[in-house]
């Protein structure tokens, strides 16, 4: 059965922490660099000795942990939307082509994507950031490298069958070029299927920006990023809890967020979900 009802916890969530990355200058309590070693490692306001002066408390270096966790939002949102669009858009004409084109074209362009998923996609990523080294270029060049296969054999798939249309037929017949033929017909049919997995792929994209971010060859200090953050407070765990779970506990709020978002867009952009009277015309 397709849920009508709009997510509307996810879309508020995820409203309000793209309001934090647009804003983040301006609403950030603390400058998000700025280091104090005689505040260092300040509890929460709710916990006893925590102060309104730093909400979520302070780090190892005495730096305000909500200010940091509003610039990390920036960084999340910036490089999960950006890797979207690059690794997305590569793999989703790649999978056109190669869905279109057949025969050498398509065994070629699948046995690489083959390639690329037979290997674990976060040990991918961290392979290629550690040739690439650190850095926000070395972070998105490694998601583009990942993502793009999954979406290319989704595409591919669905491809494979639009082409047998009768209307694709027909327009084939009639002479039009395979430009027109992909561009009037193929790719608007497959758009619906390429805006869903993107949705769905979000969630994952902001895991492994965190996950190698975590392992030091994500985004360089000082930039705040959750990963970063969520490890620097590893050795504090048993007594400075905060450091690590606060921007922890973030991202899985935006991760679950993407998810529950991209599977209501999923049903509401595939009609064959839910619909008994769907069929193919």
């Amino acid at each position: 059965m397709i849920r009508s009802r709009l997510p509307w916890v996810s879309i508020f969530i995820l409203f309000v922490f793209l309001m934090m990355a647009i804003l983040g200058d301006l609403i950030a309590p603390q400058d998000m660099y700025a280091q104090n070693l005689m505040k260092r490692l300040e509890p929460p306001v709710w916990m006893e000795g925590g102060s309104w002066a730093h909400i979520f408390g302070t780090d190892a270096l005495g730096r305000d942990i909500l200010s940091r966790l509003i610039g990390g939002v920036r960084t999340s949102l910036a490089i999960g939307i950006i890797g979207l669009l690059i690794g997305g858009g590569i793999g989703g004409a790649v999978g056109i082509i190669a869905g279109y084109s057949g025969r050498y074209v398509d065994t070629i362009i699948m046995r690489l994507a083959d390639a690329s998923l037979s290997c674990p996609m976060i040990l991918f990523a961290l392979l290629l950031s550690v040739s690439l080294g650190s850095g926000i270029t070395s972070a998105l060049t490694a998601i583009c490298m990942v993502i793009w296969a999954p979406f290319a054999r989704v595409v591919r798939s669905e491809v494979l069958v639009i082409r047998e249309m009768d209307y694709v037929k027909v327009a084939q017949i009639s002479g039009a070029s395979s430009i027109r033929v992909l561009f009037r017909h193929i790719l608007p049919n497959v758009a619906n299927t390429l805006i869903a997995f993107a949705g769905l792929q979000i969630g994952f994209i902001i895991i492994l920006e965190a996950t190698l971010s975590f392992l030091g060859v994500g985004i360089s200090p000082p930039t705040p990023a959750w990963g970063s953050m969520t490890a620097e407070g590893r050795e504090y765990l048993a007594t400075h809890w905060w450091v690590s779970v606060i921007p922890g506990t973030a991202i899985t709020i935006t991760v679950v967020a993407f998810t529950l978002f991209g599977d209501w867009l999923r049903d509401r952009l595939d009609p064959r979900l839910g619909r008994k009277d769907w069929h193919p015309s």
